[in-house]
This record gives structure tokens, C-alpha cells and sequence, in this order.
């Protein structure tokens, strides 16, 4: 399991700064997705509406949630699905490895699940002699290198065809060195169907879970994710609590702006749909259907209305893609699961302000992640929740809960600057006194401490020797 202690977020970013072949990487595979996404979106006016409508959507389940999950509990119970829920990723794992312990099952073959990760289960299941094989090709690639992913929906964006040849050679026996993009699928794909042959339990994400039908929907290029629901003979689905729709009839325009954001696609090559087991009279998938409902932290966001936004997303992943940080750092200096713009109000969120709260003064504030969600997530607005909340304020007065690890910012020395800041735009004699003395000795403050760090990338101001008031005063204009 992950360690939950508090990571040095400022060396990590350094660490990517200096890496120039991964500036390089990303780079060229960010310029590349923002312009598939622009030619999918090319129409301003039709893709304002279809964001609102996925807003709409997304805000009207999750204000049912309860409801609709208790409807989804029972639909997929009907079509012969089994529900399990979980409060924690612990005991998430503790389900999924009951299931495998029940099927005598050591082989799991896994399709793209980020749940999964948040959940750690591939080195859960590993500490108890249960291999878990990623086969969605990004996933293997770093599943083979010993790295967690860097982006949502490419997990491997950080690695070059260069790159990929050399882990493929070093990591697979008997694995020539190629760098042909043609022959390295090649490799990955004769690897995989070997496994697929033998595992024992398929697992997958859900993209989203229909209440209305109790249809799990996931999308995928690559046909891995068929692969593993169908070929095994035990299929288990992750899914967080937030995926729910109320109706079949939400899925065509979240689907719509999932697949067009993601990966530049109108439709991805694969779209599957899962209602139940193999019925008698069928001829491929699985026996046994698993539906795993995690919460860890998400019905919390849920009561409070502002933090409940995060819940809207859909993880296309397309605020990474545009953010002028993640795009320069990567996914790996974020040290979790969501990295980027989503992962800076999801994160905080989940593992507390004290542990990841640092990840929110990661951001320009520049709203680029807001202007291109597809479900129009206030991403912006929700980071400067966690900044404040990190100080022990309160950005939105109206707000129904305080997020774990508030206030672990706040200390004397700062509340009292502060407080002495008021002090001095409340009160006329004390202002006039400060601008005086910051007109006269204002150049000569000590660069220590946050004054230091603050003036390292900015020009330090120059404070005029005299007042507005007091050039007005001269030219005889009077104080009013």
C-alpha cells in the first residue's frame, strides 16, 4: 500500500525541470492531443452546448446520488450482477481479493482502471502471490518499468518509441531492441494474448453505470478491456461512486464529450456494454460479474456543494493537457494517482490538505482547465477552496463541510502579519505612518524567509517616497 506521509512536492517539480528528455516528451504528445481535441471541437457554438448539457447531466445525478445508486444496486442485482460496497480502498482490495481467494484464482488481467491505482491493488494483490497483469499497452509498458502512470488516459505519454524499446528489451527475455512503433505493438500484443489465455479473473474500470438498466459502459481503442470481461470466466468492474447515470439516454452526450476530449475521437474504436453474466445460449463471457462501489472520501465532497463539483468529472483527462504546469512537470512530480488540475482538487480531497494540500499552489490560477472541461468543472475556484482552507479559511462562507487536514498552514507569525495588514487599511493614522516609512525605508528590507523566496522570481516593488495623498497635497488638492 501507499505510504501516506507527507512528499516534498517542491523537489519533485525540480526533478522534472531538469529532466530535459521529459520536457521534450511532453512537449511534442501535448501540442499533439490539444490539436486533435480542437478538430473534434471545431464548432464554438455546438460545443458550448453539449458542455452544458454534460454539466446539466452530471450536476442532476449527482444531486440523486443516493437514489440512483440504490436503483443501480438493484438493476445490476436483477440482471445477475453482484454489488459490493466499499467505504475505504482497503476494503476494496479485501473484496477483490476475496473473490480471487474464492476461485483458487492467481492470475488477475487487468483493463484501464484508475480506481485500481487509487486503490493500489496491483502491489496488494502482489504481496499476496496474486500476479495482476496491466494490458492496456500504456499501463503494461510501465507496469514493466516499475512506475505508476503519468496521465489519466496515457499513461505512458512521458516515454518516447526510444524509450519503450529499451524497457521492452531490458524487461521481456529474449526481446530484440526495435524502435518501429509497428513492431513494438507486435511485442506487446503476442505477450498479452498469452495472458489473456491464462488469466484466471478479468478486471475493468466503468467509465459510467446506468441506474435506469443497471448497464456498466467502458470505453476503450485497443480491445484489451474486451479481452478481459469476456475471456475470463470472472469479471469484477471498479468503479467510484460518482460514475452513476440516472438513464441510457445521458450516456450518447457524456460519451460524446469523454471520447472528443480524451483522445481526439469522435467515438472510440470499442464501446462496451455489460448488463450481466453469460447468459445460457451465449457463447463468450464471463460466469461470474463483480461490481465494486468505492467511496473513499467522494460522499463527503458530495455534502458540500461546492466541493461536489469535483465529482462532475468524467476523467478525460484534458485540463492536464492544457495546464501550463502539468504539461512542464509531468504526472510523476504530483506524487498520486490524479495528477494536473483535477488532481489538485481530488487529491487534497482524498489524502487530506496536510498530506497533498501543496498540490493546489501548483497552478497560475490561468482558468485554462475550466475553459476546456467538458462538464464545466470550476477547477480554479475549488483550488483557491483548498488554499484557504490550508490557511484554516473558508472560501465559500456557505460551505457544508471542512476538508481533511484544515489549517495545516496557519501559524502565528503569518496571522499576525495579516492581522497588521488589516490593521493598517482599516485605520488612516497607522496607513499614512506604514507608507511613510516604506517610502523611506521600504528598499532596505531584509530579503529572509518568504520575502527571500517571493523576490526569487519576481522583481522586488519600489515604493514611491511619497504618498498619493501627500503629491496631491502639494499641488493643492484637497484630502476629501
Amino acid at each position: 500500500m501507499a505510504s501516506k506521509k507527507k512528499f516534498d512536492f517542491a523537489a519533485h517539480i525540480q526533478e522534472a525541470l531538469n529532466d530535459s528528455q521529459l520536457r521534450s516528451n511532453f512537449k511534442f504528445a501535448m501540442g499533439t492531443m490539444i490539436q486533435k481535441r480542437k478538430a473534434v471541437f471545431a464548432d464554438p457554438e455546438e460545443t458550448a452546448a453539449l458542455r452544458r448539457t454534460g454539466n446539466a447531466i452530471k450536476r442532476r445525478c449527482l444531486s440523486r446520488l443516493p437514489a440512483l445508486l440504490e436503483k443501480l444496486e438493484k438493476k445490476c442485482t436483477e440482471n445477475g450482477i453482484v454489488v459490493h460496497w466499499a467505504e475505504t480502498t482497503a476494503e476494496a482490495n479485501n473484496i477483490v481479493l476475496d473473490i480471487m481467494k474464492r476461485h483458487d484464482a492467481t492470475r488477475l488481467v487487468k483493463g484501464k482502471s484508475m480506481v485500481s491505482e487509487e486503490m493500489h491493488l496491483n502491489s496488494f494483490l502482489e504481496e499476496r502471490n496474486i500476479e495482476a497483469l496491466e494490458t492496456d499497452l500504456g499501463e503494461f509498458i510501465i507496469q514493466l518499468n516499475n512506475e505508476p502512470p503519468s496521465h489519466i488516459i496515457v499513461p505512458a505519454i512521458h516515454k518516447n518509441r526510444k524509450q519503450v524499446a529499451q524497457i521492452f528489451h531490458e524487461k521481456l527475455k529474449d526481446t530484440p531492441y526495435v524502435e518501429e512503433v509497428e513492431k513494438l505493438n507486435a511485442i506487446a500484443r503476442k505477450t498479452l494474448r498469452e495472458k489473456f489465455r491464462m488469466g484466471q479473473v478479468g478486471l475493468s474500470g466503468v467509465n459510467f453505470a446506468v441506474a435506469e438498466t443497471g448497464t456498466l459502459v467502458l470505453v476503450e481503442n485497443e480491445g484489451n478491456g474486451r479481452m478481459c470481461t469476456t475471456v475470463p470466466p470472472v469479471h469484477i468492474a471498479l468503479m467510484g461512486l460518482e460514475k452513476v447515470v440516472e438513464k441510457l439516454d445521458d450516456v450518447p452526450p457524456l460519451l460524446r464529450l469523454l471520447t472528443g476530449s480524451a483522445t481526439g475521437q469522435i467515438i472510440t474504436t470499442y464501446v462496451n456494454m455489460i448488463t450481466s453474466p453469460r447468459k445460457k445460449g451465449e457463447k463468450d463471457g464471463p460466469t461470474e460479474v463483480h461490481l465494486v462501489i468505492l467511496d473513499n472520501g467522494r460522499s463527503k465532497m458530495l455534502a458540500d456543494r461546492q466541493l461536489r463539483q469535483t465529482l462532475q468529472c468524467i476523467r478525460c483527462g484534458t485540463c492536464l493537457n492544457h495546464c501550463p504546469v502539468y504539461t512542464r512537470i509531468g504526472g510523476h512530480a504530483y506524487g498520486s494517482v490524479y495528477p494536473g488540475p483535477i488532481g489538485k482538487i481530488l487529491t487534497p480531497q482524498i489524502d487530506g490538505l496536510d498530506l497533498k494540500g501543496s498540490l493546489a499552489t501548483a497552478s497560475s490560477l490561468c482558468n485554462a482547465c475550466q475553459e476546456v472541461c467538458p462538464v464545466m468543472i470550476p477547477i480554479p475556484a475549488i483550488i483557491r477552496r483548498m488554499r484557504d482552507e490550508s490557511y484554516g479559511n473558508c472560501a465559500d462562507s456557505h460551505a457544508e463541510t471542512i476538508i481533511k487536514g484544515h489549517g495545516f498552514k496557519k501559524n502565528i507569525i503569518e496571522s499576525i502579519v495579516w492581522k497588521g495588514w488589516a490593521a493598517v487599511y482599516r485605520l488612516p493614522y497607522l496607513n499614512r505612518l506604514t507608507t511613510r516609512m516604506l517610502g523611506r525605508f521600504g528598499h532596505r528590507l531584509p530579503k529572509v524567509g518568504p520575502l527571500k523566496a517571493w523576490t526569487s522570481v519576481r522583481t522586488t516593488p519600489k515604493f514611491a517616497p511619497k504618498s498619493l495623498h501627500d503629491l496631491a497635497k502639494e499641488e493643492g488638492i484637497r484630502d476629501e
